[in-house]
This record gives structure tokens, C-alpha cells and sequence, in this order.
């Protein structure tokens, strides 16, 4: 079992280097994707994405349920690539009910702790190679909005309790990679 978190920007190679490891493994690969598309803007990209993969990986679309595909697919001699978990964050904190945004003093919904802690877990067993993409949002001003500040906090705290149980931690900026934790998988 190998874990690997690819952390970045926006268009930074993520995604591309994350596929060149799967490519590389020489195993049966499957794409989770949070993505849902939502406007012609997310269709476009969603479709970019689809045409960068190779025709015989199976994807699936898994938004409200990662914790459970993880689980499902990741496997003894299987390559998961999981794109992205940024989107996944989003749709777990304010896909029910995001009233809470709206709250003097918001306060997380304990469905969005049980979905991090199921997470947690299903990484923290995931068998054969599992790649995580997600976006680094918080290196920039601190954003308005109690909400939008709750979600780059909420993003911080679990990459850094990814960061604790994968094996391998990469930086992506320019397409190019930088091992922060364990190695850069073959196939760079």
C-alpha cells in the first residue's frame, strides 16, 4: 500500500503528475470524482479532465460518497486516483443544510466530523496505491465571510491529518514536484 497526497494551485500539475504515477504503476486504475458539474464552466473542465485519461480507467463519480468508494476500490494490485478533495470538502460541509454559514458564530455540522473521520479511516486502509489530489487554498489574504473562512480553515486541518497518515506528501507548482514528506512515486 502506498498513499500519496498532491497538494497545490489551481492548474499547478496536479492532476497531470498524478496520472503520470497511475500510468506508471502498471496497475488497473480508477478515478473517483468529486466533481459535479454545476454550469458550462465545471462541464468544460469535468470534460477536459475526461480527456486527459486514458479510455480503459474506470471513473466514477463519487461526491457524497468518497469515503465509501476509497474503501470499495482500493485495492491489492489497483492505482486510485482520488481528483479532488477540495471539492469533496465542499460538498461535505455545505451540500445538506449550510445555514450554519449563515450563524454569528458558525459551528460545523457533526455530519461533516463523521464524514472527515470516515476519510481518515478509509485512507488510513486503503490497499494498493491511492493518489489524493487536492487544492492548497490557504496561502493567500484571509478570505471574507465566516463561511468561506470556515471552509480554508476546515481545508487546512485535513490536509494536515492527511499529511499524518499517507506516506508520501508532494508539493506540485509549475508541473513540477516536490517530495515534502516520504518520495515521489516512480513515474514523475
Amino acid at each position: 500500500m502506498t498513499t500519496t497526497l498532491l497538494l497545490g494551485g489551481a492548474r499547478s500539475g496536479k492532476s497531470a503528475l498524478a496520472e503520470r504515477l497511475a500510468q506508471a504503476s502498471g496497475q488497473a486504475v480508477t478515478v473517483l470524482v468529486t466533481a459535479t458539474a454545476t454550469d458550462a464552466e465545471m462541464a468544460a473542465r469535468i470534460a477536459h479532465h475526461q480527456q486527459q485519461r486514458p479510455a480503459h480507467w474506470h471513473t466514477h463519480e463519487v461526491a457524497a460518497t468518497l469515503p465509501q468508494a476509497i474503501a470499495r476500490h482500493c485495492l491489492a494490485g489497483q492505482t486510485v486516483i482520488v481528483d479532488c478533495l477540495t471539492l469533496w470538502l465542499s460538498h461535505a460541509l455545505f451540500a445538506e443544510d449550510a445555514s450554519w454559514v449563515e450563524a454569528a458564530a458558525p459551528v460545523l455540522p457533526e455530519s461533516w466530523q463523521t464524514a472527515r473521520q470516515q476519510l481518515l479511516d478509509a485512507v488510513a486502509q486503503a490497499q494498493g496505491q491511492l493518489l489524493l489530489i487536492s487544492n492548497e487554498i490557504g496561502l493567500g489574504v484571509v478570505p471574507m465571510g465566516a463561511g468561506t473562512r470556515v471552509f480554508v480553515d476546515e481545508a487546512g486541518r485535513l490536509h494536515q491529518a492527511l499529511a499524518g497518515v499517507c506516506d508520501n506528501v508532494i508539493w506540485v507548482a509549475a508541473g513540477l514536484p516536490l517530495a515534502m514528506k516520504g518520495q515521489i512515486p516512480p513515474g514523475r
